[in-house]
């Protein structure tokens, strides 16, 4: 086996010590919310009525809320939220907002071939829609319109890079750049880089925390109710005149109900095996200075993933920051939420090192914050849907990472299975087929952790693919980054 760049160059410790010594365990996106965006919305109390009930205070409960209100400004709407707007995965990503709604074209084209075209031309749709909602709605979330660069770090992603490109170019796609190493280094100046392809158009750049927040304040502002530390414990159906969603210290009567609970447990018992948790860890640097920022270049403002199974992705914030994230995936037993998953020391010393690696004249950069979130990961790696109680409740789960732009195609999806709307959303086989539930326990850790060793020997390897992912690939299971 051989080894990877990050193993090959790494730092000395003392410049990642110094780096990660004052750095925060919190999330930089909520510390950065204006108070004005995080109000203190009150707890579900007593019995409430409503049209439709939204289980889930993120992106997929939120824009839910909002095109319902669009749809019909007289219905009553009402978002339930255990923890605050956005606590989740909503306000603790990257702020990647892509065009796909497949995971990527690869995969979407191993699942659905036929349908990739339709998938594609949606995806964009949807990626315009977010991008005009800033003025569409009066919000800001410091969307851009930037793309997103696709590095290689060895050699022998080259030639991986290259039949993209004259893939993309043969299938008439625009805006795919492949650069050789002289111009992707003068793009955006790390050692690390020997070629690259950018994708111009399929990706902006978002703050997470604000998008959750000023999809709340839409919402509200067009009647929506809110919320916030109520946790929901069940769902009852009521005969013929809809659902309740109760908590400890009231309920909503509705005629409807979407569940937006991304990777928390299903109130539905159908869906809880069709997720696994996986926590994703992330470090922010402080604000870097002129002279810092003229030495990586980075003037397009990309968002950039590298090409390996256990990639990293990173990207510059408009106070110009790096965020740097990825690499160590982690899945526990017994598919737990918790706290304590959030804090892993080991992970924040090597994303420190590999951040030094790729960017060496950055040395002497301190972190400000470090953090963690969970993953609701499903096996075809993209949104699941479907509908329960005969049709009177709507979900979407498993968005594998891929989240923030496809949120909001989920909820056009959920409002058209509610109305029971057949289009060119609701009639796609992504749509209409469950994908594979993942095993009970102790087969989803086996299975899971033996499949990330095997990703991690790959990457050692030449990309090269062992028997146990060949296997999945056939199966139709196989994860390629």
């Amino acid at each position: 086996m051989g080894t990877t760049v990050f193993e090959r160059s790494r730092p000395p410790a003392s410049v990642v010590q110094h780096a990660l010594a004052d750095s925060r365990h919190a999330v930089f996106w909520r510390d950065d919310l204006p108070d004005a965006l995080a109000p203190d919305r009150p707890p579900l109390v007593g019995a409430h009525a409503a049209d439709l009930v939204v289980v889930g205070g993120g992106y997929t409960g939120l824009w839910t809320a909002l095109l319902a209100k669009e749809r019909d400004p007289d219905a009553r709407v009402v978002v339930v939220e255990a923890q605050r707007v956005g606590w989740a995965a909503s306000g603790r990503n990257g702020g990647f907002c892509e065009a796909s709604l497949t995971h990527g074209h690869e995969n979407g084209m191993a699942r659905w071939p036929d349908e990739m075209p339709l998938l594609e031309r949606l995806g964009l749709e949807n990626l315009d829609a977010i991008e005009a909602a800033e003025d569409r709605y009066g919000i800001d979330f410091q969307f851009e319109r930037t793309g997103q660069l696709a590095p290689a770090t060895e050699p022998h992603q080259v030639a991986w890079l290259r039949e993209w490109h004259e893939e993309a170019v043969a299938g008439g796609e625009e805006g795919v750049v492949f650069l050789d190493e002289t111009e992707v280094q003068a793009s955006v100046a790390s050692p690390t880089y020997l070629a690259g392809v950018w994708e111009q158009r399929t990706c902006g750049m978002l703050h997470p925390a604000r998008l959750a927040a000023e999809l709340a304040r839409a919402a509200e502002e067009r009647g929506v109710e809110i919320y916030e530390r109520s946790h929901v414990r069940g769902l009852e159906t009521r005969d013929r005149a809809g659902v309740s969603v109760v908590t400890s210290s009231g309920r909503v009567d509705a005629a409807r109900a979407v569940l937006a609970t991304n990777v928390f447990p299903s109130l539905l018992a159908r869906n809880r095996l069709m997720t696994v948790p996986v926590y994703d860890y992330v470090l922010m640097t402080e604000p870097l200075t002129a002279e810092q920022l003229a030495s990586i270049g980075w003037r397009d403002r990309q968002g950039i993933g590298d090409m390996a199974n256990q990639f990293h992705y990173y990207r510059i914030t408009k106070d110009d920051r790096i965020l740097f994230g990825g690499y160590d995936a982690v899945y526990h037993y017994g598919r737990k939420v918790r706290p304590e998953y959030e804090d892993r020391p080991q992970t924040w010393r090597a994303l420190a090192s590999h951040f030094f690696t790729t960017f060496p004249q950055l040395e002497g950069l301190r972190f400000s914050h470090r953090w963690a979130g969970a993953i609701d990961t499903s096996t075809q790696f993209t949104a699941f849907f479907g509908t329960a109680r005969d049709h009177r409740v709507a979900y979407a789960a498993g968005f594998t990472g891929l989240g923030v732009g496809s949120t909001r195609f989920a909820a056009d999806v959920m409002l058209d299975l509610l109305d029971r709307v057949e289009n060119e959303r609701t009639t796609l086989k992504m749509v209409r087929k469950r994908p594979l539930p993942f095993p009970p326990e102790p087969a989803a850790a086996i299975g899971i952790n033996a499949t990330r060793w095997s990703l991690d020997r790959a990457d050692h390897n030449e990309g090269r693919r062992n028997v146990l992912l060949r296997t999945l690939d056939a199966l139709g299971l196989g994860f390629d980054s």
